[in-house]
């Protein structure tokens, strides 16, 4: 055996020493004695998604491989005379121009499944598992009826002169919101949620979510859970029903889903508005999703409204043109207004006076539009469609920013814009409460604000004399780059003290009433763990509240002893 050195000597004493040690304090049974961060904090597990049978990709076809020039040298005959070796060459040249001709094809085929569709799609092309889905959800609008739409509100309501009924109608709805908890939960999307829509149908819990990737999910969310589902045991199984529809395409973030309108007089129809450029009408009568409208691919559309009649929607985007149209007239009636130099990320439709538009824009301005006056400008300018051949009409007809404004100064378009405010920031949102007369404006200043019109103004045909907001509210809007974008939503309920709801960066829940003051805060560190950024309540049930967050989690507000 060799001699070991001074320092291989002294190694081996201090391991034996560290051997001893170990063994005297006995780490193992010490470390399998104290308590995990598991056993100290008891938190609730994700909710589990119901097991779904996945589709079975198809295998792919074999493509021919190239060989090597070095490869088909060796298999060339030496002895092959001139004529057999230019007959050779000309065979291998026009084989190599077959491949590159399929190549092309495969390449172009592969483009044209990226671009937005823009034809009629039935569900069988858009849910995700097929015809068992398909029934399922068939049934569940079976229940509900058409007559039950959005209603309007009354201009006049809750407009009290004694600060005492105010006091009153905000303490009755600050009880009915206290009784408010997580009800139940869902994975309904795939991916980020960014806009959601409640059903008014008061038998059902309808919610329509849409997420990053232009697929839109549906939830049932009182609907009887599977009894076959397989949850793990300790955590939560997932609430009610859903299903998910790849409604605009392609799968990625150019389809983002960015608006969900419900139509006014027909409950079994929405809207939809996405990245890929389109808005499209989904009928759950026809179990059809056709287009209405689309534009060139530098304009995404951000939002929609629609007029309670049904008659009339107004489409912003981000190049900051704001588009009219009818939906039921074809596309080339369309007309497109350049209302802002900067993205016009939402536009919102007056409920009781629908000549009334606001919009708000990373020009950092909210502004209230008397349309009216833009029709009389398409009037008075012509439309020089009319002879035109289908062929040949454009999409829409455009009114530059340049010709909007020289209108709006000129004697016949004054009015046209009634009012604008100048946030410190971009204006991310700003929409009416269901009564017309207050509009709420969100901001990534950090600010809510509030305006309140009266009677008078909105039937002037002059500007508005004041247009300040008579609230300003500190709330922290910094989402950053993974959190969608949070907007001020008032509830559409006409038989309620007006309120909004929106979302709180500490993963909570703020109500406010129409005047400003904290209706409620709702929160479950438990079970909430995510930031609740799009919000939408019932338009008909006060004591119902849905949100959604960036994992495509959804969330049902509701009262707990709800049966």
């Amino acid at each position: 055996m060799p001699k070991l050195s001074a320092y291989e000597l002294e190694r081996e004493a201090n391991i034996a020493r560290n051997k001893a040690l170990l063994q005297e304090l006995e780490l193992k049974q010490a470390v399998a004695s104290l308590p995990t961060k598991a056993k100290a904090k008891a938190a609730s597990k994700p909710i589990q998604p119901a097991k779904r049978e996945k589709r079975k990709r198809e295998p792919e076809a074999e493509q021919p491989r190239r060989k090597s020039a070095r490869l088909r040298k060796g298999a060339i005959d030496p002895d092959e005379t001139p004529e057999e070796r230019i007959k050779r060459e000309r065979e291998e040249e026009e084989e190599r121009q077959r491949e590159e001709e399929k190549r092309l094809r495969e390449e172009e085929a592969k483009r044209i499944a990226q671009r937005p569709r823009h034809n009629k799609l039935d569900m069988v092309a858009l849910i995700e598992n097929g015809p068992a889905e398909i029934e399922t959800l068939t049934k569940a609008f079976e229940a509900v009826p058409k007559s039950s739409v959005e209603r309007t509100g009354d201009f006049d309501a809750y407009a009290f002169e004694d600060s005492k009924e105010d006091e009153r109608a905000l303490k009755d709805l600050r009880e009915r919101m206290s009784k408010l908890v997580v009800h139940a939960r869902a994975k309904v999307t795939m991916n980020r949620i960014y806009c959601a829509a409640y059903h008014p149908e008061v038998t059902k819990d309808l919610i329509f979510f849409g997420d990053r990737y232009g697929q839109l999910g549906i939830w049932d969310a009182r609907a009887p859970a599977d009894d076959d589902e397989e949850v793990e045991e300790g955590a939560d199984r997932e609430g009610g029903k859903y299903w998910r529809m790849q409604l605009h395409w392609p799968a990625n973030a150019k389809s983002s889903i960015s608006s969900i309108k419900m139509d006014p007089i027909d409950a079994h129809n929405i809207y939809t508005s996405s990245y890929d450029t389109t808005v499209r009408s989904l009928s759950f009568t026809t179990g059809q999703s056709r287009e209405v409208f689309s534009t060139d691919s530098n304009n995404l559309v951000n939002c929609i409204d629609i007029s309670p009649d049904g008659h009339e929607m107004w489409i912003s985007d981000s190049q900051g043109w704001a588009t009219q149209l009818d939906p039921r007239e074809a596309k080339h009636r369309a007309r497109s207004y350049a209302l802002s130099d900067n993205k016009i990320g939402s536009i919102s439709i007056n409920p009781t006076r629908p000549h009334f538009i606001a919009t708000a824009s990373n020009s950092r301005f909210v502004k209230v539009w008397d349309v009216r006056k833009l029709s009389a400008m398409v009037a008075e300018m012509g439309d020089d469609t009319a002879a035109t051949s289908d062929e040949e009409r454009p999409s829409t007809i455009d009114f530059l920013g340049e010709t909007v404004n020289e209108y709006m100064q000129s004697e016949a378009g004054k009015g046209g814009l009634r009012g604008e405010f100048l946030h410190g920031k971009s204006a991310t949102a700003a929409y009416w409460d269901p009564r017309g007369r207050q509009i709420v404006s969100t901001s990534y200043d950090d600010t809510l604000r509030l305006w309140n019109l009266d009677g008078p103004s909105l039937d002037s045909k002059t500007a508005f004399k004041k247009f300040q907001p008579f609230s300003r509210i500190s709330h922290n809007c910094q989402t950053g780059k993974w959190v969608s974008l949070l907007k001020a939503t008032w509830t559409k309920n006409p038989d309620v003290y007006p309120y909004f709801t929106i979302a709180n960066m500490n993963h909570a829940l703020d109500i406010y009433s129409c005047k400003g003051d904290l209706v409620q805060q709702l929160a479950d560190p438990r079970r909430i763990t995510a930031v609740q950024a799009v919000t939408c309540s019932h338009p008909s049930i006060v004591e119902r509240i849905a949100t959604g967050n960036g994992s495509g989690r959804c969330v049902l507000w509701a009262p707990e002893d709800l049966e």
